[in-house]
């Protein structure tokens, strides 16, 4: 991968075969995780904070993740990762100071983009990407991480989570 954005250039071909490489089926849900967001934060610029925040009941708890230590249990609802979860839907916020009930576990971070995880019809948490910088996420970045999620789903054979 050259040193320019990936906001500046096509998703990574590259980028993508090294995760698929990466992500071996069968594999623990959470070793995958935890092995996405290393590859993740540490090949692309201007990611301050990649991670996973998992549904048990109706709160999300933190998962694996690569970044300073974040807030542990969200709720539905409540900030970016919370919306998504309840909404099912993408946020791409170019601005977080701008978008109500932000929770804010790292003040350098400026825009953000959450997408809801899902396997199937079972919705099982959120990956988190925050930025220092303020409109970090375009549409081809948008894009690349629709495409590491959709490949990271189907490896999990999403089961319990969390010890019952």
């Amino acid at each position: 991968m050259t040193g320019e954005p990936l906001r500046k250039q096509p998703a990574s071909p590259q980028l993508l075969a090294q995760l698929d490489a990466l992500l071996v089926q069968g594999e623990p849900p959470l070793t995958l995780m935890a092995n996405m967001a290393s590859l993740l934060y540490w090949s692309l610029p201007d990611i301050n904070w990649i991670g996973f925040y998992l549904l048990d009941d109706d709160q999300l708890y933190l998962g694996p993740f690569h970044g300073k230590p974040a807030c542990s249990v969200l709720p539905l609802g409540k900030g970016v990762c919370g919306t998504v979860a309840l909404n099912r839907r993408l946020l791409n916020v170019p601005d977080v100071g701008s978008f109500p009930g932000h929770i804010s576990c790292d003040d350098a971070s400026q825009s953000e983009l959450v997408l809801p995880l899902q396997y199937g019809s079972k919705f099982w948490g959120v990956l988190d990407v925050d930025s220092p910088v303020p409109e970090r996420f375009d549409k081809v970045t948008q894009d690349f991480f629709e495409q590491a999620a959709a490949m990271l789903a189907p490896r999990l054979g999403i089961g319990p989570l969390f010890s019952a």
